[in-house]
């Protein structure tokens, strides 16, 4: 039985996702647009979790989740977007969340867009990597822009494939991110409040970490670990930070390094190498060059310039 639960299903192409789900062969194998009001397909998703080799898009009239997150989580009840990335693992045992109904869902293979600039533009969208949790909530006029652009979508693949669909349907796929990144950044001013929470909750994290010296044992805290002690996805633990503060979490966590490596240097006796220890390096030099990348001192120069 334990077997069976842990399964995941791998969906190699777009024609074996169409398989899966009951449907006619893709128009296009390297690119499709499933509409579930012409299909029942939305119903019939396997439990489970799934391999993607591809892209995928998914526009969800109703989002669940509220009661796991609270009201104040979420901005409109227009429904969402939810994003998977070439390659991630997504899905769930969990009955309820298998039968949550897309409207729209693209499925967009890496090799449609090879040799566009989009190829590489699209692995710099962080959306991609949320969970289902981090969705981006849509208003009623989100909604309508999101929903005219998956139509034209809709009806150039259904209408003729030609020598300027590939043209005409990357451009389109482009100006749906575009969008999707625009209402993410509202979506984060929105939630400020919300974000400033969290933004607390990581602070407390991070003096707990060192205050009760896991660095010994640890190392350095990774953005994974920060993460995980949230419940939020690395990506949009630092697309949330970038937001409020202008740094990504790495960059929050170097910044918290240095706080804590002059607080050591300016009131402790401990020698550049044993406060980079206490830190979690495990190498001085590693720590003396981050040091001197963020302060333009060295460890000994800043310790003899507050002294």
């Amino acid at each position: 039985m334990k077997k069976e639960e842990n399964v995941r299903i791998k969906f190699d192409s777009i024609s074996d996702a169409h398989q899966t789900l009951g449907l006619p062969k893709p128009v296009h194998p390297l690119i499709s647009l499933i509409n579930s009001a012409n299909t029942q397909a939305g119903a019939m998703l396997p439990a489970g979790t799934h391999v993607l080799n591809f892209y995928k898009v998914s526009y969800r009239p109703r989002l669940s989740g509220k009661l796991k997150y609270g009201q104040g989580y979420y901005d409109f009840d227009e429904g969402g977007l939810l994003f998977a990335a070439h390659y991630l693992v997504r899905g769930s045992n969990n009955d309820k969340e298998v039968r949550e109904c897309s409207l729209y869902t693209l499925l967009i293979h890496p090799d449609f867009l090879w040799n566009y600039p989009l190829a590489k533009k699209i692995k710099k969208y962080g959306f991609f990597s949320y969970s289902a949790n981090e969705a981006l909530h849509l208003s009623e006029s989100e909604k309508i822009t999101i929903i005219s652009i998956f139509r034209i979508i809709e009806e150039e693949l259904n209408s003729r494939i030609d020598d300027f669909s590939q043209d005409i349907l990357i451009s389109q796929i482009e100006l749906l991110l575009n969008y999707a990144d625009r209402f993410y950044k509202r979506q984060f001013i929105t939630r400020k409040a919300v974000s400033s929470d969290l933004l607390q909750k990581l602070e407390e994290i991070l003096d707990e970490y060192f205050n009760n010296e896991k660095s010994l044992s640890q190392g350095i805290p990774t953005v994974q670990y920060l993460a995980e002690m949230m419940n939020i996805t690395p990506s949009y633990l630092s697309d949330m930070l970038r937001s409020l503060t202008g740094q990504n979490a790495q960059q929050h966590i170097h910044h918290k390094l240095i706080e804590k490596a002059k607080e050591k240097l300016s009131t402790t006796s401990l020698s550049v190498s044993e406060v980079a220890y206490e830190l979690g390096f495990e190498h001085s030099q590693s720590f003396s060059k981050l040091f001197k990348t963020k302060t333009n001192l060295s460890p000994l120069e800043f310790r003899r310039s507050f002294n």
